[in-house]
């Protein structure tokens, strides 16, 4: 089968002020290292806009008015000392949650294999009520609600290996006994939540915190010891994959030493989960990642594992 990638030019117009690490440049790298992935399993396709109707599936129309009135009509203004929106960034951050959708739908409807929505901003630190780093949507949420109400699943998991907790995405499903919620993250790091006490109301949520400078060793072992174990007892319908890339050993921001080859085994392990419990059915959407180049690359595997996936499994 087919894997379908997801994406929008309009999540350029997201402009954030000088050096910010969530700049347009990002996507732009990403773009520019897959202009050459010729493969006639692949679909491209533009990410639609997300409605207001699934935005308010995680957010408060209070929230979501409130973005509205803040969007400028020129320059940039800022939400906290982290998160801006300009003039295009709503407009980007609908592509975010149109696109997580449509790769929803196509894999649920059996039309590809998995889906990749790359898109910005990214998603997993948007609380109920508040947007924080980085993000204004809470895009992987968003989806989970989507599939369950929409789709009729029962369960769908999130394994969100960010090197950020997605806290938003903790907040949006705290009592949400139909999503199990998996973060690894680096601890302490930004944005100081996800200690392993953080279970959840319903007991859905595994905090795996890792220490600065983790090796490739003990963070698969961890994955090996309490992730895979808790996906396969939790048995999802669907596998949604919140895909920061920032634990890279060059990015900037955070003090993990993962590698591309590193990216690559996690794929392949969720996606041998998956294969499993719920017919390989996955949808990753980008989170993280602030070295270009690392991002790149890294974005590069983990396509191209989920297009061998797709085609074999």
């Amino acid at each position: 089968m087919t894997t379908v990638l997801i994406s929008h030019t309009d999540c350029l117009g997201h402009i954030t002020p000088g050096a910010h690490p969530e700049r347009l440049e990002r996507l732009i790298s990403i773009n520019n290292s897959l202009d050459d992935l010729d493969d006639p399993n692949l679909i491209r396709l533009e990410a639609p806009l997300g409605k207001d109707l699934d935005i308010l599936r995680a957010h408060s129309k209070k929230y979501l008015e409130n973005l509205k009135k803040s969007t400028p009509s020129s320059g940039v203004v800022s939400l906290d000392a982290d998160t801006f929106m300009s003039e295009g960034s709503l407009m980007a951050a609908r592509r975010g949650v149109g696109g997580i959708i449509k790769g929803v739908d196509l894999v649920l409807g059996g039309e590809v294999a998995n889906a990749f929505v790359i898109t910005r901003p990214p998603g997993h630190h948007a609380e109920k009520e508040r947007a924080m780093g980085f993000c204004l949507f809470g895009n992987v949420a968003i989806a989970a609600k989507y599939a369950l109400d929409h789709h009729q699943l029962s369960k769908v998991a999130i394994v969100d290996f960010d090197v950020h907790h997605g806290n938003g995405t903790q907040d949006i499903l705290w009592d949400e006994e139909r999503v199990l919620f998996v973060s690894s993250h680096q601890m302490p790091l930004f944005p100081g939540t996800g200690y392993a006490s953080e279970k959840g109301i319903q007991n859905n949520i595994l905090n795996i915190p890792l220490e600065p400078n983790i090796s490739s060793q003990s963070f698969k072992a961890l994955y090996e010891k309490e992730v895979f174990p808790a996906l396969e007892t939790f048995s999802p319908d669907l596998l949604l994959i919140s895909a920061g890339f920032d634990a890279h050993a060059s990015d900037p921001l955070a003090n993990i030493n993962l590698l591309e080859e590193d990216f690559e085994w996690l794929t392949n392990r969720l996606c041998d989960l998956a294969k499993k419990v719920c017919g390989g059915r996955v949808v990753s959407t980008l989170e993280g990642g602030y070295d270009l180049d690392a991002l790149a690359a890294s974005v590069r595997v983990h396509l191209e594992t989920l297009l061998k996936r797709g085609k074999n499994d």
